[in-house]
């Protein structure tokens, strides 16, 4: 008896210290931001606040500034930018810490931060006022802007938006434990956060091709990536979240589209549902057979329905 409890001591200790010290051992940030930002980034830079932003632009007229969400970057809107941009002016960004915009310190980034990105992107662009696409952390960012900036947004589409408190999937629970999330993003590979975006993001696992993985997770080979990330899923969702700014919103007189996927499994379609309600005279669209990025999933829909929307 003795010798077995002895025995599932030693393996409780190796995991515990195989859990510490493969993060530190086997690192997937192989790039200087600058040496990266030259190989891969095809988009535009602006600086804000000192710091780069990544940003891919086509098309003229009215201004449309898309904000990608969680794990993703401008790549999110590679099968919306094309068609929107028939009619408008549309301006992708990657958030500091994602796609090929800078990297600030782990413990810099919030709604605040992100909001302020997006108002001095505007300054730097020349654009007094702009419609705001948002998908889930997007969307909460979309919604912090028109709240605190409301003379500078025109128009809301919010995509699966992470605005008030939601229960978090078992996935993300799993990665928000100290030293495990670190732990996962250490393993080698790019299986689990592959895995990751075609069970959340997608209902049909399959339009998740490898190159769209692989264009969603090459920015990760930034130095400083993981960390903000970490940072992001353990402090972005925790409540009220943006409650706050959900109910300054009803209170302004700013059209908004809201758009869910009916299966979604990050973000509950109530969660869309209730802020429909909030919001009088906003509007819910459901997209079938989707789950966190409708868009992504069904871009011929959802196109139609953002530019008729856009067109009012």
């Amino acid at each position: 008896m003795s010798r077995i409890f002895w025995l599932i001591i030693v393996l409780i200790v190796v995991l515990a210290l195989v859990v510490v010290l493969l993060p530190k051992m086997n690192t997937k940030e192989t790039y200087k931001y600058e040496e990266a930002v030259k190989k891969f980034a095809r988009g535009k830079f602006v600086t804000v606040e000192g710091k780069k932003v990544h940003y891919v632009e086509k098309g003229s007229g009215k201004p449309i500034i898309l904000i990608h969400g969680w794990l993703f970057n401008t790549v999110m809107w590679k099968s919306n930018v094309d068609v929107l941009a028939e009619k408008f002016r549309i301006l992708a960004i990657d958030l500091w810490g994602w796609g090929y915009s800078e990297r600030l310190k782990a413990n810099e980034y919030s709604a605040k931060i992100y909001g302020k990105q997006v108002i001095g992107f505007m300054d730097a662009l020349n654009i007094e006022k702009a419609s705001l696409v948002g998908c889930s952390m997007g969307g909460g960012i979309s919604v912090y802007v028109a709240a605190h900036y409301p003379n500078r947004v025109e128009r809301l589409i919010l995509i699966d938006a992470a605005i008030i408190p939601y229960p978090m999937p078992l996935i993300g629970r799993i990665y928000q434990m100290p030293y495990i999330g670190e732990f996962l993003n250490a393993v080698p590979g790019e299986t689990l956060m592959g895995n990751t975006i075609k069970t959340m993001w997608f209902y049909d696992s399959t339009k998740a091709t490898k190159v769209l993985v692989k264009e969603v997770l090459q920015p990760f080979c930034i130095n400083g990536s993981y960390a903000g990330m970490m940072n992001i899923l353990r402090n972005f969702s925790l409540p009220p979240l943006l409650q706050t700014e959900a109910d300054q919103l009803a209170k302004l007189d700013i059209p908004i589209l809201i758009v869910h996927g009916r299966e979604d499994l990050a973000i509950p379609l109530d969660r869309s549902q209730t802020l429909n309600n909030l919001w009088k005279g906003s509007k819910l669209v459901i997209i079938e057979k989707a789950r966190h990025g409708p868009h992504i999933e069904h871009p011929d829909e959802f196109n139609r329905i953002a530019l008729g929307f856009l067109s009012q």
